[in-house]
């Protein structure tokens, strides 16, 4: 197979996109490399809270994010941006605090800068088929364990929720916003390979997770 069908082959499956970085050539070279592998770049952003409105606005499948974007990072956009997208951290930072806020966040990937451009399509095929990619240059920062337990956040959330409480209610005991407390549900139940919160809260417990 050449390489033109190869490309035509990857273009038949399309998938949209959100790009987002500071840097006009950085957008301009990832999008021309997206495009010969079937993605569609919907809309582009400069900045984090211009990437969370054009995320919300085009409901992507995939939004390729840097993780210290102005404005709004990277992982507060993951945080927020919704379950209808995976979001993916493009970053220089390999240190395992990142990483885990990463994670923490409901990034479903993290890349980094200095991979081969083709690795973010990797990245895209493995969110989109419902997994979590790691560069392979973090292997070893974060155990495969790590990646499936549960925050105290999350568990301090969940503990509430199995007490009735609604996302108002746990924001304002914990002194965080409705929207987080979403993410926070949104993150334990991916984790917990449930799709429901009240299959969330009652998975924690059968683990003891909560009590």
């Amino acid at each position: 197979m050449t390489q033109a069908e190869q490309i035509q082959r990857r273009s038949d499956v399309v998938v949209t996109c959100v790009l987002a970085d500071g840097h006009p050539a950085v957008l301009e070279a990832l999008s021309r490399l997206l495009k010969t592998h079937g993605v569609s770049i919907v809309a582009t952003a400069a900045d984090g809270v211009t990437a969370l409105d054009a995320i919300r606005q085009h409901e992507p499948q995939v939004a390729i994010v840097d993780m210290k974007i102005d404005r709004l990072s990277g992982i507060e956009v993951a945080r927020t941006a919704g379950k209808k997208t995976a979001v993916i951290l493009y970053t220089s930072y390999r240190d395992r605090m990142s990483l885990h806020d990463a994670l923490d966040a409901g990034a479903r990937a993290v890349v980094l800068k200095e991979a081969p451009l083709d690795d973010l399509a990797k990245a895209i095929r493995t969110v989109i088929s419902g997994r979590v990619y790691l560069d392979p240059l973090l292997a070893g920062v974060v155990t495969a364990s790590e990646l499936k337990a549960l925050t105290s956040r999350e568990r301090g959330v969940l503990r509430l929720l199995a007490d009735g409480q609604s996302s108002d209610e746990i924001g304002a005991a914990l002194s965080i916003a409705p929207d987080t407390v979403r993410a926070h549900v949104r993150n334990a139940m991916r984790k917990l390979g449930v799709e429901t919160r009240t299959q969330a809260v009652a998975e924690a417990l059968r683990r003891s997770l909560i009590d």
